[in-house]
This record gives structure tokens, C-alpha cells and sequence, in this order.
């Protein structure tokens, strides 16, 4: 758990404007930062499963927010990805694809199979 000092600090780095502490940036900050927290316990006690357990609701809540992040302001998310050193979710990429895209590549290898026969 972060302390308050440390969660202070990221507030004031990632806010958007003064006085934001709640914003998607902001929340996904504190996530990771307590996300790895977690990882580095994990490192040395690696049968707590009830921290494994904590950690993956923390990987999820934070992946959602960064899933609306993505949809309410890209360049936002674009530029916290890179200040963070997050990789970008595959999960948060495909599920922004629309299924026609999706239906379209699976009739391509569809396709591309039969004129190799």
C-alpha cells in the first residue's frame, strides 16, 4: 500500500488540472504504482496467493480505466503509456476493433488457404 507522501506525489504529477485527484490518469498512476509495489512482495514471497489475488483485481481496475481512457482521450492515453512505461494492452486494442474488421481478416486467411490448395 502506498503511503500518502508517494500517493501525493503522483496526484501532483499526473493531474490534469489543479486540484484533480480523481482523474483516469491520476487513478491509473496510483495503480501502477501500487501494482508494482505488489510485484516487488511477490518477488520474495511468491506463495501469498491472497496478494496474487490483489494484484490481479489491481492489473484489471486498471486496465478498465485505461480501456476508457483510450475511448475518452487517446492522446491522453497515448502520452500516460509512455510516462508510465506501460505497455499498451492487446486486450485494449482488440476490443476496440470492430467485429467487421475482425469477420473481414478471418475471410482473408479464409481465402489465402484455398488459393494455396
Amino acid at each position: 500500500m502506498l503511503d500518502t507522501k508517494k500517493k501525493q506525489k503522483l496526484i501532483k504529477k499526473y493531474q490534469t488540472h489543479e486540484g484533480d485527484t480523481g482523474s483516469s490518469q491520476v487513478q491509473i498512476a496510483i495503480l501502477t504504482a501500487e501494482i508494482q509495489e505488489i510485484v516487488d512482495h511477490l518477488k520474495n514471497h511468491f506463495k501469498d496467493h491472497s496478494s496474487r489475488r490483489g494484484l490481479l483485481r489491481k492489473v484489471s481496475a486498471r486496465r478498465n480505466l485505461m480501456r476508457y481512457l483510450k475511448k475518452e482521450d487517446p492522446e491522453g492515453y497515448d502520452e500516460l503509456i509512455k510516462k508510465l512505461k506501460i505497455k499498451k494492452s492487446r486486450k485494449i486494442d482488440k476490443e476496440d476493433r470492430p467485429a467487421e474488421l475482425e469477420d473481414e481478416a478471418v475471410e482473408d486467411l479464409i481465402v489465402e488457404d484455398e488459393d494455396e490448395k
